[in-house]
């Protein structure tokens, strides 16, 4: 019964620190994704933000080689080949709506706080289309979370517009992606197959969206709005490159992280974990881009974080008693 309970908190405590250094990657990515798109004349550097999300996995994937083939091409083998693209183009499009947000001027803490709705969109995709039952305890906390995500988007205040339901979008199409990676598990696909199909099947589908931005805006000029289909192929210079390539690089360093980190603990645990990129990302910010957070963003932050913790208290709880039985 030691060896268990010693076994479980030496994975938990490696898991929480490969998910801590995951969320610092994350706020740092965040931080450049929202640098790179926001117009030269606001104090960025008016990337494309359709450019600025496929060179970046361009560059993550290239930098994600030797995790890819440490995992093994010979588990891209798998009987649900379309289930495996559709993953993979919603994920990309969920990065693309995401990052447009930061092009559109929604400030950093607004978007990543905004994010916390995928739990609830995660558990109604479950339900709905996979059959399964919520605990209570869950469904109540991911309530808790979509009311502290309604405070920080604004609603009831002069700030709010409509660009604040881009996150949302965003979450609603990462869930989607996360509904579809149960979907498989339930399948039969091997946690090796899941990841590296999606590693590699990414970055092609990038390139999907980029061409379909790109042909839309030049066979209906004005039809995308401006940030979006103007110069999609063109690579930055300068400081604007470098900050591209380490972009691109944290991008890599976060997926290498996460995939340690639950290697060695369970999801349900490491979720409070993860959520530390919310106020991590507003505060890098505040600090660096000068977007200070509205007042709504620390109670709403707090309700969030608290809906993670309890989720972590019932369900290591449950964990630790399913290991000493």
């Amino acid at each position: 019964m030691s060896q268990v309970s010693s076994n479980f908190h030496d994975g938990a405590a490696t898991g929480a620190f490969f998910m801590i250094a995951a969320s610092l990657a994350f706020a740092g990515s965040n931080l450049l994704q929202s640098a790179l798109p926001t117009p030269v004349e606001y104090g960025g550097y008016g990337m494309s933000s359709t450019g600025m999300a496929f060179w970046q996995y361009v560059i993550a994937s290239v930098l994600a080689l030797p995790l890819i083939l440490r995992i093994g091409l010979g588990n891209l083998r798998t009987s649900h080949p379309l289930a495996h693209e559709i993953r993979a183009f919603v994920s990309a499009l969920g990065v693309h709506v995401f990052v447009y947000g930061f092009a559109m001027g929604v400030p950093i803490w607004q978007m990543v706080t905004l994010l916390a709705t995928g739990p609830l969109f995660i558990i109604l995709g479950s339900t709905l289309f996979l059959g399964e039952r919520a605990s209570s305890v869950r469904i109540g906390a991911a309530l808790v979370g979509f009311v502290g995500a309604i405070l920080v988007s604004g609603i009831g205040a002069d700030g709010l517009t409509w660009s604040t339901l881009i996150p949302i979008a965003a979450a609603a199409l990462w869930a989607t992606t996360d509904v579809l990676t149960k979907y498989l598990s339930k399948q039969g696909e091997s946690p090796e197959t899941l990841t590296v199909s999606l590693l590699v099947l990414v970055t092609p589908n990038h390139l999907l969206i980029l061409l379909a931005v790109w042909a839309l805006g030049g066979l209906t000029p004005g039809l995308l709005p401006a940030g979006l289909a103007d110069n999609v192929f063109a690579l930055p210079g300068g400081t604007a490159l470098g900050l591209l390539v380490l972009l691109g690089a944290l991008t890599a360093a976060a997926q290498y992280l996460l995939a340690v980190a639950y290697k060695a603990a369970d999801a349900t645990y490491l979720q409070p974990f993860g959520d530390l990129k919310v106020p991590l990302s507003g505060l890098l910010g505040w600090i660096l881009l000068s977007q200070v957070p509205s007042g709504w963003f620390w109670p709403g932050a707090a309700l969030i974080l608290a809906a993670s913790t309890v989720i972590f208290l019932v369900e290591s709880g449950r964990s630790r008693t399913l290991s000493v039985a």
